[in-house]
């Protein structure tokens, strides 16, 4: 059993190549358990290859990752983990329903998790609906759904709110926070400076190195900052630029 008081992700010197070129720089990350801490920067600036790492599915030149307590990418995790990628993981040809009973066949999770995940993502409506007939937003919602079957203890969500109507961005918040309060830790990737203020904590990237670890408070009060987008760009102008590859 894993020690509570131990971080959900522990990142050390993590350095990822792509090609000739080092996109991840020795970054030291850790995510504590039971909080939404979000992930942000401009696109291209490594988080997709961070989260990735995290889950076992991106090949690391060196440094380590502890994930639960067991090394990234262990079979162990593969129900204690629940990954969204920025498309959509889920059949075209089939409807919602028939979507979420697949997925959880495969984790081998109670029946009564379809409809859980449904109502708990606003799904209900579409419920019979094929997915490939249905808007972006809300093929990430079935996504989400899916990555929630089993009740995963770490949610890594890549981009999650993209596409999505300001209300459903907020009920979406709204139950990340939900999870958290029950125990779920959640990593989530944005681009989006405004949703910082939706987080616990703050990662903040760029060019494949990380400039903060911050809460929302700590970011504004330690740059002197009017919002987030402002801390933002203060650390920018305050960090060397890593120019030796591109990240995603």
């Amino acid at each position: 059993m894993v020690d509570a008081s131990e971080p959900a992700i522990e990142v050390r010197d993590l350095r990822i190549m792509r090609g000739k070129h080092e996109v991840l720089h020795g970054l030291d990350v850790s995510v504590p358990r039971g909080a939404v801490v979000g992930l942000l920067g401009p696109s291209g600036c490594g988080k997709t290859t961070l989260m990735r790492s995290i889950v076992g599915v991106q090949r690391i030149a060196s440094g380590s990752i502890e994930v639960l307590g067991s090394p990234a990418g262990t079979a162990s995790l593969r129900r204690r983990v629940g990954y969204v990628t920025q498309s959509a993981s889920v059949y075209d040809d089939l409807s919602v329903r028939q979507n979420l009973r697949y997925f959880r066949a495969v984790m081998g999770a109670d029946r009564s998790e379809v409809d859980r995940v449904m109502d708990a993502t606003d799904l209900v409506p579409q419920a019979n609906r094929l997915v490939g007939s249905l808007s972006g937003g809300e093929q990430s919602r079935v996504s989400l759904a899916a990555a929630l079957i089993g009740s995963p203890e770490l949610l890594v969500l890549d981009e999650p709110t993209v596409g999505l109507d300001p209300v459903l961005r907020v009920e979406l918040w709204g139950l990340f926070h939900g999870l958290a309060e029950h125990g779920t830790s959640l990593l989530i990737s944005s681009h989006v400076m405004d949703e910082a203020t939706r987080c616990d904590r703050l990662l903040l990237m760029r060019d494949g190195m990380l400039l903060a670890d911050e809460t929302p408070e700590g970011l504004l009060a330690i740059t002197g900052a009017r919002d987030t987008e402002d801390a933002f760009l203060h650390l920018v102008e305050h960090h060397p630029r890593h120019s030796s590859g591109e990240a995603s």
